[in-house]
């Protein structure tokens, strides 16, 4: 019967995702994972025939209700967010301009070639997208590949500084609280062509400095780390070289799970001898400053070894440079830092916080970093169509709020890749930082309204006594918003005076400009400069029996823009 076959197939979808999940865990190659999600894709259309064709009763006699929810990974932001949001973002457009830096903007898919082979273990996390005229496509993963691929279009000889501001796409596990999304926004800033030693990775580590200074995230460290030091160490150690990529993505696993995880993840899923292992253990404990180099320095073995001493000399110019920029007291170099991207040929980094991790970690850059405790499985029953575990998302830190790293390789492949046979292709040195906006919010959101933030651009609200004077409020509000004096006004005839008050304080304006019929004729308005307090941790107006101030109505702008509030209305405050 169709129902007996609905049933069966309902079955042979729970078999296969259990199938597909178990592909994943094992780390099976990429084209088992692809057969094993078309072959759920297939099952899951022919049930929705099945039922549509009748074969469920239910569906037969009642009409199914549509899912008012956004996809899995993505969310709304209301206009109180989308405020601090912007606010964040104003903040880091300006530091960009403000270090040299010019926009882009690259589209939000790519060919799907163009991003295969960049993410290591992470390629399994692009969202491809259905075959569209011809073109295999997918959403972009980060900025990093379509900057790159811009660079090689362009010919390979730009130097410059380029940021890029938008939407990337991951089809990870979400933890929409931490902001770890599968729609998110990055803000990236990269330095592009040939210059002087360390220069512009110093010039890059100072940038999110003062980024992230500007922003209040509160304590941060930037952790370092050298992919050549790295890759030297894994080399003396004895790692084969075939491994040492994977290996790595292992390593860069210790601020989020104990050595012991991590050994046997090398060892038992990724083959590593376990004395190998224990080698490299000794060195990826280390973390500290400029002393650290000191101790590198005296390890004859390691400084034998030619990826490690170019990584040492190079990382000892960056400390003498970031001295200069005075940002050393924000760094920590951390050996088990590794970044799991293939494209890295150099130094790397990534900013953290306190809340980057859940508890026994330490976002000082002079302390250790406890591992984080092994997150709890989640008591959560798994949707009928879901194919990931659900996170307990108290067990999860925000994890990194800002990351990069030089990648100089990654240009050259794609003219390479793009020249004709026995032609040479130009290659072109690149470094650059990612910036998680999300991340960055789900820290900035929580404490904006307790630091006294605004929620509205508004600052003014006209209003009328008395007789609605419905186009001399009209005449006003235009003249104040071509003065670049953001302003608003109740958009009714004759509007009572409390009711526009209301509107003004419920956007929290701190301006009310009230006109009459009198003070018109005289060539006056008055205006009651509104403030709020915080009561018992809530923001709250502050009552006053002040009646306003009369000021001339041709001097209005102007009497404006000398208050302290226009002067700082930049900075987001309204307490």
């Amino acid at each position: 019967m169709a129902t007996e076959t609905a049933d069966s197939m309902t079955a042979n979808i729970e078999q296969a995702t259990v199938a597909l999940n178990d592909l994943r865990l094992q780390n099976a190659d990429a084209s088992s994972i692809d057969a094993a999600r078309k072959r759920l894709g297939e099952l899951k259309k022919s049930r929705t025939a099945i039922v549509s064709a009748g074969g469920s009763k239910d569906a037969a006699k009642k009409k199914e209700r549509l899912l008012l929810k956004t996809a899995k990974g993505t969310r709304d932001y209301g206009p109180a967010e989308m405020f601090c949001r912007e606010h964040v973002e104003r903040i880091v457009k300006d530091v960009f301009t403000s270090y040299g830096g010019s926009a882009l903007d690259t589209p939000v898919f790519e060919r799907k070639d163009v991003l295969a082979g960049k993410y290591g273990e992470d390629q399994k996390l692009i969202f491809d997208l259905m075959d569209q005229g011809g073109e295999q496509l997918a959403l972009r993963y980060d900025h990093t590949v379509p900057l790159a691929r811009y660079l090689a279009m362009a010919g390979a000889t730009t130097q410059a500084k380029i940021w890029q501001v938008g939407k990337v796409y991951r089809r990870d596990n979400p933890v929409m609280s931490k902001g770890r999304m599968r729609e998110f926004s990055q803000a990236d800033l990269d330095i592009t062509g040939a210059w002087d030693p360390m220069i512009p990775d110093a010039e890059i580590i100072s940038l999110l400095c003062t980024i992230l200074t500007r922003l209040e995230v509160g304590e941060f460290t930037i952790k370092l780390n050298h992919r050549k030091i790295l890759d030297g160490i894994f080399e003396v150690c004895g790692v084969p070289q075939d491994k040492i990529r994977t290996i790595s993505s292992a390593v860069d696993k210790l601020d989020k799970l104990p050595w012991l995880e991590v050994k046997k993840e090398m060892t038992e899923e990724k083959g590593l001898p376990s004395d190998v292992a224990d080698k490299i253990g000794e060195y990826v404990k280390h973390k500290g400053g400029p002393s650290l180099l000191d101790l590198l320095k005296a390890d004859a073995t390691l400084m034998a070894n030619p990826s490690a001493k170019q990584g040492i000399s190079d990382m000892d110019i960056l400390f003498t440079l970031l001295r200069a920029y005075k940002v050393l007291d924000k760094i920590s170099f951390d050996m088990s830092l590794a970044r799991g991207l293939d494209y890295y040929t150099g130094i790397i980094y990534e900013a953290i916080v306190e809340a980057s991790a859940p508890p026994g970690f330490s976002a000082n850059a002079t302390e250790s970093a406890a591992p984080a405790p092994k997150p709890k499985p989640s008591k959560k029953p798994k949707a009928d169509d879901s194919e990931e575990n659900e996170v307990d998302e108290s067990q999860v830190g925000v994890g990194s709020i800002a990351a990069g790293g030089r990648y100089d390789n990654l240009v050259g492949m794609f003219t390479a890749a793009a020249a004709a046979e026995g032609k040479k292709a130009p290659g072109l040195p690149c470094i650059g930082v990612s910036i998680g906006l999300d991340r960055i919010f789900a820290i900035v959101w929580p404490k904006w309204a307790e630091k006294g933030m605004r929620s509205k651009e508004t600052m003014v609200y006209v209003m009328a006594a008395g007789d609605g004077l419905l186009e001399e409020r009209i005449a006003l509000v235009q003249e104040l918003r071509e003065a670049d004096i953001k302003t608003d006004f109740l958009a009714k005839k004759k509007p009572k005076l409390t009711a526009q008050f209301v509107a003004g304080e419920k956007d929290e304006v701190p301006f009310a400009i009230i006109l009459g019929g009198d003070e018109l004729k005289e060539g006056l308005v008055t205006v009651k400069e509104q403030k709020w307090e915080f009561v018992d941790g809530k923001k709250t107006k502050v009552q006053s029996s002040d009646q306003g101030l009369k000021v001339r109505r041709d001097d209005l702008i102007n009497w404006i823009k000398q208050t302290p509030t226009y002067q700082g209305w930049s900075s987001g405050r309204l307490i």
